[in-house]
């Protein structure tokens, strides 16, 4: 029977993540691999049984993974790198590929395309020799499902996504492309076997493909598509250029985003003239607010017109990684704002309902679709927004001069990107004081203690910008959602951020304001402790954007511009209360450009306005930073230029000082804070070890403009390696002032 309704992938954290908390548990020595295996196979069994529920008749297989699908993939192809080949024992390879140990610096990672997902990026090079393909996990799963009862569908991370999205060069690439389609080949003939439809993601064809990469496609799937059922899947945008590459290959049917990708709907007459099967993506796998079901059914029929239902099925836009688990442990929030949402497993709900109501011609009883109210005094705002509060009051030059002489910092100073390790105790008080079963006398003592005990270690070690450690926050969007009205929360909606890691995105369901100071307290509170500057820290409106389930009743500009007045607010009452260095975080800025070169002038004139709105307001000696991580800078420089931050503070160390060049390559003037170390590695380096990334980064900018800082964040990190880390940061520092 043909499969009508699928999905690309499911969240595999867990419901109430239990595979974050299997995975720490492991790495912490307190259960062995085999019982977090059990814990693997138990959320497998609990997805399948859900996506048959909704009657999905092929459940996915390979999409879960207990780390990374990119480091997953790399083991069945045998292209783990070299350096971690001295690691005899696989498990343990696996995790250190991912983690990084004593020894070893872990693999590069970076956001998967335009969402908050990372993977870590292959690392091919000239003379790069593929391993023994190993089919094993892949086989062992779809065998697993079997035996439980289901059909499956395997997944895998296409040959085009892999190169495009490998760290290596242009030359590279085209001499690993037939050795890698060997490797796929080879892993496609050890399937064959199964009989499994074979799903094949190719997210980077909707990235504005070149000739050459067509005619590699071209190469590719007249060669792979003989080997049994395969579909190829695009997903983020409209893929119409592969679109019409793949029709004349002999790959089985394509699935389409027709959420995200709506210009797909320009390839339907050639679909309509091919033999091939589609897949619908008409359910938005990365925004968690319910389908307008009718508006879907619409659509659907209008692709109808060019495509009979026989070949036609439906699914979600892209995997559902990208959203929470279910509403149905959120019980505190209120139903307005509940009856707007749909998350992972109501999205399969949804796509059972339409499906019947197009194949089945049943009727759509559900309610109209939810509306988001309005907020009248911040519509008025608005207007009252003009040209001069994008702009600060002097240009760059001169407002360093008035910063170096306020500040008197040595040259190569030392500050951090803001967080500090969170203790069980911190999470255990904000947690009790959340419940109210503390008085907020007990909480803000508690708090202060810890705020007390990280002014003074700072100080201990000799850092020059001192930071309170935001030890009240429980993530650095999320905080600042918690204090704006327009914003909601749900207690179980966590999504998977890199391994262990999730994150708990707010709801950004209506107008957004301030309606009282955010961090003033603590900063003020913290300023008072010390004479060394300390950086009020903050979240940019472009980063609390992207890093939020988005309202979609209103263009994204306009809730950005919402959101930057609030921000622009909070800048104004610190800088007024003396906290005159403020660090505003654009962390997801690049992660939100579009994938398409013809939108992202729009894109990034209003998140460039944003950050402007937000920071415009700073006096001159008042000094702006802003941190970004996980990025190519290349083709965003002259933006990053544009937001005229006195300081940015950017994630270097898995790169050496590659992305540092492109800083130098345009000449620019503003200061710079490159990571000297790698925060997301329990790993501690020593101080030689950062002298030497110090001296790589003088070799391309000049000692007045550097800063030396962490990567990122220290919070998710232990109190122990982050004291010894920072500790050798600072003496690798003035070591190297002793001799610069």
């Amino acid at each position: 029977m043909y499969n009508k309704i699928a999905v690309l992938g499911f969240p595999r954290i867990g419901e109430k993540r239990e595979l974050k908390i299997a995975l720490e548990n492991y790495w912490k020595g307190l259960i062995s691999f085999d019982e977090l295996n059990s814990v693997a196979a138990e959320l497998r069994l609990r997805h399948w049984k859900l996506q048959q529920n909704a009657e999905i008749t092929h459940v996915a297989i390979n999409d879960f993974s207990l780390y990374d699908n990119m480091l997953d993939l790399l083991i069945t192809l045998g292209a783990e790198p070299e350096r971690f080949s001295d690691i005899v024992d696989p498990i343990r390879r696996y995790f250190t590929m991912a983690r990084g140990d004593e020894t070893h610096t872990a693999m590069e990672m970076t956001k998967w395309f335009n969402t908050n997902y990372h993977y870590l990026v292959p690392e091919l090079h000239g003379g790069f020799r593929f391993g023994t393909i190993n089919p094993k996990k892949i086989i062992d799963e779809y065998r697993e499902a079997q035996s439980c009862g289901f059909k499956g569908t395997i997944h895998l991370i296409g040959p085009l996504t892999f190169l495009a999205l490998s760290k290596c060069s242009e030359e590279v690439r085209a001499a690993l492309f037939d050795p890698l389609l060997d490797q796929y080949a080879a892993l496609l003939e050890a399937l064959q076997p199964l009989a499994a439809e074979i799903i094949v993601h190719e997210p980077s064809l909707v990235c504005d493909p070149t000739p050459s990469d067509l005619s590699l496609l071209k190469i590719a799937y007249d060669r792979l598509g003989t080997m049994g059922k395969l579909w190829v899947a695009t997903y983020f945008e409209h893929s119409n250029e592969a679109t019409a590459v793949l029709v004349h290959t002999p790959i089985y049917g394509l699935y389409l985003d027709f959420i995200h990708g709506e210009k797909n709907i320009n390839s339907l007459e050639i679909l309509g003239q091919s033999d091939k099967y589609i897949r619908i993506g008409i359910i938005n796998g990365r925004n968690v607010w319910k389908n307008d079901l009718q508006t879907s059914l619409k659509r659907l029929h209008k692709i109808e017109r060019y495509i009979p239902k026989e070949r036609l099925g439906l699914s979600i836009s892209c995997s559902l990684l990208h959203v929470p688990y279910s509403i149905k442990h959120e019980l505190l929030l209120p139903l307005e704002i509940k009856e707007l949402l749909s998350f992972a497993e109501e999205k399969l709900t949804e796509l059972s309902v339409l499906s019947k109501a197009f194949f089945n011609d049943t009727v759509i009883t559900v309610s109209a679709h939810p509306k988001a109210a309005i907020d009248h005094a911040v519509q008025h705002r608005l207007t009252t927004v003009t040209p001069d509060d994008f702009k600060r009051h002097s240009p760059f030059s001169k407002r360093q001069i008035l910063q170096r002489e306020f500040f008197s910092l040595p040259m190569l100073p030392t500050t951090t990107i803001g967080s500090f390790p969170q203790t069980a105790d911190i999470r255990k008080t904000r947690q009790e004081y959340k419940k109210g079963q503390i008085s907020k006398e007990r909480y803000e003592y508690a708090m202060k203690v810890a705020i007390s005990q990280c002014v003074e270690f700072q100080e201990s070690i000799g850092l020059d910008v001192l930071v309170h450690g935001e030890f009240e926050r429980n993530d650095m969007v999320e905080y600042f959602g918690e204090q704006l009205c327009g914003f909601a929360f749900s207690t179980n909606g966590w999504v998977q951020s890199y391994g262990s890691r999730c994150v708990k995105p707010p709801l950004l369901y209506g107008d957004v304001s301030r309606p009282h100071p955010m961090t003033l307290q603590w900063s003020t509170y913290a300023q008072n402790l010390t004479t060394r500057p300390m950086k009020g820290m903050l979240t940019g409106p472009v980063t609390i954007l992207n890093w939020s389930f988005v309202r979609e009743d209103q263009p994204r500009s306009l809730s950005a511009t919402q959101v930057a007045l609030a921000i622009r607010d909070e800048v104004d009452d610190l800088q007024n209360a003396g906290i005159k260095m403020i660090q505003v975080d654009e962390a997801a800025f690049k992660e939100g450009y579009p994938l398409r070169n013809e939108n992202r002038n729009d894109y990034e004139k209003w998140a460039l306005e944003s950050f402007l709105l937000s920071t415009a307001v700073a006096n001159d000696d008042t000094q702006i930073h802003t941190h970004m991580c996980y990025s190519e800078f290349t083709d965003i420089i002259n933006t990053i230029e544009t937001m005229d931050a006195d300081v940015i503070s950017i994630e270097t160390s898995r790169s050496g000082n590659r992305l540092l060049r492109i800083f130098a390559d345009v000449g620019y003037t503003q200061e710079v804070g490159p990571g000297v170390y790698d925060i997301h590695s329990p790993r501690v380096p020593s101080v030689q070890e950062m002298e030497t990334q110090i001296h790589a980064l003088l070799e391309v900018l000049p000692s007045d403009q550097l800063w030396i800082n962490p990567d990122c964040g220290l919070k998710t990190r232990g109190w122990s390696e982050s004291e010894a880390s920072l500790k050798n940061m600072v003496d690798a520092a003035i070591a190297v002032r002793a001799i610069v």
